[in-house]
């Protein structure tokens, strides 16, 4: 990764992020690493919007108002399939 990539997103390093992706998957978890092919989350819910019926964005605004249900101790994300990453607690409940 690029210095300057990581100087815009370095303030979300060790807080709680929501990663969107291109695919149904969306992570949610404490930013700890981001390389140049993998951005690393710990203590993590990986929430495939196929499998439930809430959508991606209900989930994020559930798990804003109690809390992220971790199911991965580490998930490592190929960087080329993310769409955004957002702090948890800039989720708008609506």
């Amino acid at each position: 990764m690029r210095k300057k990539e990581l100087d815009e997103i370095a303030d979300m390093l060790g807080r709680n992020v929501v990663v969107d992706t291109t695919t149904p998957l969306l992570y949610i978890g404490r930013l700890t690493e981001i390389g140049d092919y993998f951005i690393t989350l710990e203590d993590v819910d990986v929430h495939d919007s196929n499998e439930s019926p809430a959508s991606k964005e209900i989930y994020c605004i559930d798990a804003k108002k109690f809390g992220i249900k971790k199911n991965r101790r580490r998930v490592r994300i190929v960087r080329s399939i993310v769409a955004s990453i957002s702090l948890l607690e800039d989720v708008i409940e609506y």
